[in-house]
């Protein structure tokens, strides 16, 4: 079967979201351009990593191509809304590969889908008939700017971290190991 690869130029919208309560939550990458929606599945740490690496490279843009690149996202691009329902998965993210396209100015990242087979360097960013579904999202860099700090929001927006482990704390508590076993009641 022949690969798909969705590719967004000029999404109207490129952001992070989730779907279900913190501890429970699923992480969702979701692209948009005019009536097209793509949705994919990943985990919290890829967000995580990609909103990294999307800053990392706009300060190396900065530094080598002098691109204009803002320190804070731009009021206008802060997207504080929710994922467009329904969310319908189109495939697990497995492979992610980021890059500068100097053409047109735009930070381009690209999400393939798990396989089984072990993914080639060659088939990232790159349109070969063989490899893996993808999307392929182009951004200004102030609009990757935007995503970095949203999916770095988001990935913060779940549950506090325990003062004493840094673990992450359940509603209903949770068993420290800091405190050697035992759990904190109001009493003591």
């Amino acid at each position: 079967m022949a690969r798909v690869i969705h590719v967004f130029r000029q999404p109207d919208r490129f952001v992070a979201g989730t779907v279900g309560q913190p501890g429970d939550r699923m992480f969702y990458l979701q692209a948009s351009e005019d009536a097209r929606m793509v949705s994919v599945a990943l985990e919290k740490q890829q967000v995580s990593v990609l909103a990294e690496r999307i800053s990392s490279l706009l300060e190396e843009v900065h530094r080598r191509f002098g691109a204009e690149v803002p320190e804070d996202t731009p009021p206008d691009l802060r997207d504080t809304e929710p994922l467009t329902a329904p969310v319908e998965e189109e495939f697990k993210v497995g492979t992610m590969g980021l890059g500068w396209d100097s053409e047109s100015s735009a930070v381009v990242i690209e999400l393939l889908a798990i396989t089984e087979d072990e993914v080639d360097e060659a088939v990232v960013l790159d349109d070969t008939e063989e490899g893996p579904d993808a999307v392929r999202v182009f951004l200004s860099p102030s609009e990757a700017r935007a995503f970095a700090e949203r999916a770095d929001r988001v990935v913060n927006a779940g549950r506090k971290p325990c003062p004493l482990c840094s673990e992450p704390l359940d509603p209903d508590g949770h068993v420290c190991p800091r405190q050697n076993g035992y759990r904190r009641t109001e009493e003591s």
